[in-house]
């Protein structure tokens, strides 16, 4: 065997000496000419699938990605990845496949890039979990790499005004509560959806795709593109582009993603008002990494970066306005100015994000209040708070913005599961003042974390979202907000203290403190410790049975691979 020309490295392995003579065989099956075998084998992940609108479109995307990898002198190799809907999981037993879904994508990826030695991949994908899933692959193979975020969906408007798939959650609760038509109902499911794309706040898939382009790893601007608009095509191509370049330059995923490109991540993550999910899948990122990165990195960057961006949940305006007003590439740079990101940072181009961002204004238009001056934010410190206390010694999260009052102390009503705290909520059972504990639903116990959008949804449709508490070890959609606390640690499952809460039991939930307490006596505890059984698995084969068995914790990620000794 010859030495392998610059960027097949990899696929050398595969492709050259006389011992590869058969594997060369099934490269000209399909279609491969002699010359083919000095360009780089370059994968596509290719979330495509019409599961879900989020990835509906991204046929177009891998498409243009392939006649652009074509065009600069590689072999594209198209393989897929599957995806769940969270939007149509939600509220059912399959949304507990949801987070599984993350460690799938991630499996499928590293499995055909290790396992056929390609030298580079271009992962493209829409709904929540296949950007982490593709992220934690990507840093796992270290190949040279970049992530084509599928796109936004448009906003959908009804009656003069803009809806985003939550205004659909949102309305079952005021359906239910008699403040919404049948007519205005069926209006709302019919319009809220119009195009292929992601949802369109800055809900989890946005919050996710906007911090890869913080952190050097999609091309600027593109984790804000609306799926159905060319940008989207064309920015795919480029992404071709330039993964081809790295490629030959040898730059990987692990000289971009360091601990000062994370926090890059986490300060656009705060700044934009994110979804909590963020942190449970930086966790994840991290560890992939092998980077020094815990829960309580989190707390820190919070107080360090204000909110400045007026987004959905809790804001305005959707990811095609932010686009408009400049994208993240604007919120970077005000960033930037004001001392809280690395501008040394390298990203995919091979540029930093200091000469990335150098024609980038400093301070976005006057015309419009999508972006606030960084010095005028809407909140003062970021909104990702992490609360801890007996009932979350190791770290729970909670959305704090939007909030006029972000303390309480109310009267605990236990639920072992979602579907019964729905009912209770729309039979108008829970009342203000009340402390929802939704528990068993961690990452052992649920398993797998299902979001709890729809008793959210509910609970703001019917005017309880800022005066009812909601506590779970599991989590919550990105567009959730209101006095909602997740991936609260140790579970329900391991023995943790929301397992022991008994109806009626005093929670105090209070975000100043960054406190989250069972007022109840330490003896009493330890009565109903020394009585608490575990329960027994709700699966026992399959891949749910495997993430409870592995999954670590929420405050370590929910990963699978955390405590694998060797």
């Amino acid at each position: 065997m010859t030495d392998p020309i610059k960027g097949t490295e990899r696929s050398s392995h595969v492709t050259q000496g006389v011992a590869r003579s058969p594997n060369r065989a099934m490269y000209y099956a399909m279609g491969y000419k002699e010359e083919d075998f000095k360009n780089p084998m370059v994968g596509i992940a290719n979330g495509h699938s019409t599961i879900t609108p989020c990835n509906s479109g991204l046929q177009k995307l891998c498409d243009a990605a392939v006649t652009a990898i074509k065009t600069a002198g590689g072999n594209p190799q198209t393989f897929g990845t599957p995806t769940i809907s969270d939007g149509m999981s939600m509220g059912t037993e399959g949304m507990k496949y949801s987070l599984a879904s993350r460690e799938v994508i991630a499996d499928c990826i590293e499995t055909c890039v290790s396992g056929q030695w390609m030298d580079g991949v271009l992962v493209i994908g829409g709904c929540d979990k296949n950007m982490p899933g593709g992220m934690m692959a990507i840093l796992r193979t270290n190949v040279p790499a970049v992530y084509v975020y599928g796109g936004t969906i448009r906003p959908g408007n009804y009656k003069g005004q803009d809806l985003t798939i939550v205004s659909a959650f949102e309305a079952v609760g005021q359906f239910t509560a008699g403040k919404m038509t049948q007519e205005d109902f069926d209006g709302v499911e019919r319009n809220a959806c119009p195009s292929s794309g992601s949802c369109g706040g800055m809900y989890t898939a946005n919050t996710m795709s906007s911090a890869i382009e913080a952190m050097g790893m999609s091309l600027p601007y593109s984790s804000t593109m609306a799926n159905p608009d060319q940008e989207k095509v064309d920015s795919a191509a480029k992404s071709g582009e330039v993964l081809l370049d790295a490629i030959r330059h040898n730059r990987r995923p692990l000289d971009i993603v360091t601990k000062k490109s994370i926090e890059n991540a986490v300060a656009v993550i705060m700044a934009t008002g994110g979804s909590t999910n963020a942190v449970l899948h930086f966790l994840a990122i991290t560890h992939a990494a092998n980077i020094d990165w815990t829960i309580d990195d989190f707390e820190r960057m919070r107080k360090k970066v204000p909110v400045f961006c007026n987004l959905k949940p809790s804001g305005q305006y959707v990811a095609t306005d932010l686009h408009r007003a400049g994208g993240i590439p604007q919120v970077m740079k005000m960033l930037l100015k004001a001392g809280l990101l690395h501008g040394d940072c390298l990203t995919i181009t091979g540029q930093t994000i200091a000469e990335a961002l150098a024609d980038v204004p400093d301070a976005p238009a006057a015309d419009q209040d999508v972006i606030f001056p960084i010095d005028k934010p809407l909140y003062k410190e970021g909104h990702l708070a992490i609360l801890k206390g007996n009932l979350s010694p190791e770290g729970a999260v909670a959305k704090i913005t939007g909030l006029k009052n972000p303390v309480m102390t109310g009267p605990a009503r236990v639920f072992d599961n979602e579907q019964s705290a729905m009912e209770a909520i729309l039979a108008d059972k829970i009342v203000a003042g009340d402390v929802v504990v939704m528990r068993y639903l961690g990452p052992k116990g649920g398993p797998s974390m299902p979001e709890m959008l729809a008793p959210t949804g509910a609970l703001i449709g019917k005017g309880l979202g800022e005066s009812v508490g909601l506590i779970t070890d599991g989590r919550f959609s990105g567009g959730t907000w209101g006095m909602v606390v997740g991936h609260v640690s140790p579970e329900a499952h391991v023995g943790g203290l929301i397992g022991l809460i008994e109806e009626n039991d005093s929670i105090t939930i209070d975000a100043h403190q960054l406190l989250l307490q069972l007022n109840v006596d330490d003896a009493t505890i330890a009565a109903r410790r020394a009585n608490w059984v575990q329960p027994k698995p709700r699966y026992t084969r399959g891949i749910l049975a495997k993430f409870g068995q592995l999954a670590s914790a929420a405050s370590k990620g929910a990963v699978l691979d955390a405590d694998i000794n060797y």
